[in-house]
């Protein structure tokens, strides 16, 4: 997660009850395309996991996984679902290279300011291997704010985030849009975002 204090402060208030909320009941079409999409033999990262229930499918799905959240209170109940060490860690400090076949950033880095976008996706290319795959959920409109419990969040507009990922190095990109609804109960358009980093590397 960013270092926005208000909203790392919130999510380590409401750790507890968020992710009993995050936690879909169902099949979740996203998830299960990136699993499959990715070699069954393949290291997986949910990057800013939330409570962890993908982290929780992955290894469902018999996948090596590890995980993360900015927040001490997400990734203690994270540890708690999944049995895995998860570490607590900020964006900025992600730092892994030609470890993962996968990484998964669902609705998290939106909590990012929009200038460290680039540094963000750039940090994740580096860490997936050839070929890896990458999901980012996004909500779709325009310039940054703060939601009714005053957590922090940057929106992009599909032209703008498949430049970002194609300067970054990305390609295979595809969007898939719904409505969502978010804590605050306000429903706005989301973005589901899959692609992958080349197998070879750019010249």
């Amino acid at each position: 997660m960013s270092g926005d204090e208000a909203t790392l402060r919130f999510y380590d208030r409401e750790g507890a009850n968020y992710a009993i909320w995050a936690a879909p009941s169902g099949e979740y079409v996203s998830l299960d395309r990136f699993i499959a999409m990715s070699p069954a033999d393949g290291r997986l990262l949910d990057y800013g996991c939330g409570g962890g229930w993908a982290a929780k499918r992955m290894l469902d799905a018999g996948r090596r996984v590890d995980a993360f959240d900015g927040s001490a209170a997400l990734a203690g109940e994270a540890a708690k679902l999944t049995g895995l060490n998860v570490n607590v860690m900020r964006f900025e400090q992600f730092a892994e290279s030609g470890l993962y076949a996968g990484v998964w950033a669902s609705f998290c880095l939106l909590h990012a300011p929009r200038e460290a976008m680039p540094g963000n996706l750039t940090r994740i290319e580096r860490a997936l291997l050839p070929g890896g795959v990458f999901y980012l959920g996004l909500k779709r409109g325009a310039g940054e704010t703060r939601d009714s419990l005053g957590r922090f969040y940057t929106y992009f507009e599909r032209d703008e985030i498949v430049k970002l990922l194609e300067d970054t190095g990305f390609h295979n990109i595809e969007i898939h849009e719904n409505k969502g609804g978010g804590y605050d109960g306000v429903p706005e358009q989301v973005m589901h975002i899959l692609c992958k980093k080349p197998a070879e590397a750019r010249e």
